[in-house]
Parts: structure tokens; sequence; C-alpha cells
């Protein structure tokens, strides 16, 4: 099965920027939506942004206009651009696979990455 590693993360000013990856190996030979999301502790998982299989893109309003999604052509790297950052943007961020309506292969699965820390302060 997809195994997923999140990179990227670290500590940014409010207003900078940082560029997240989500490396996808092992079986990626799915149709999947590729979805960021992010954790604060004592807070429920949020949903930052999603693309289709259909390549459609969809974000959170607390990060539009701010936050890029992207999937690269071989399907095997997720990234999230991240600009004009703000402290409540900090958190644990993951990615996350889901079989698209269309996939059958019953090797396509959801799956979390491990995460990546982002700290947005002074």
């Amino acid at each position: 099965h997809v195994k997923l590693v999140e990179s990227g993360g670290g500590s940014v000013p409010p207003g900078g920027s940082l560029r997240l990856s989500c490396v996808l190996s092992g079986y990626t030979y799915c149709r999947w939506d590729m979805s960021w999301y992010r954790q604060v502790p004592g807070k429920e998982r949020e949903f930052v942004a999603v693309v289709g299989s259909d390549g459609t893109s969809t974000y959170a309003d607390s990060v539009k206009g701010r936050f890029t999604i992207h999937l690269d052509t071989s399907k095997t790297l997720l990234e999230l651009q991240m600009n004009d950052l703000k402290p409540e943007d900090t958190a644990m961020y993951y990615c996350k696979t889901l079989p698209a309506a269309s996939e059958y292969d019953l090797n396509c699965l959801e799956r979390w990455g491990q995460g990546t820390q982002v700290t947005v302060s002074p």
C-alpha cells in the first residue's frame, strides 16, 4: 500500500511562507483525492485543501487565497504552498490519500502521513 511522508514544516514569522511536501511511495497507482489536514493539540483535525482526481482544488475558507495545493503529474508528490502565514496556521499538517469514486482497485485505500509541524510566531 501507499506510504506518505510529509516534510517541509518549520518555524516562520507571520507573513512568511513555507512549502510542505508529501512524498508517496509503494503502491501509488491509484486515482486519489489528495488532501492536507492540520491539527492543533486538543482540537479536531481540520481540513485544509484537497485536489480531486479530476484536478479540481478546494480550500478551507481560512486558507483560501493564501495556500495552494499541487499534485505533480507522477502523482507521487503532493505539495502545499503556504503564503502569508498567520499564527492561527500553527498546527501539525498531515497529507492523506482517499480513493476516488472511480477507483475500484482494492489496493487503493485511505492513508495518512506522519505529519510535519508548522509554527508561525514572531
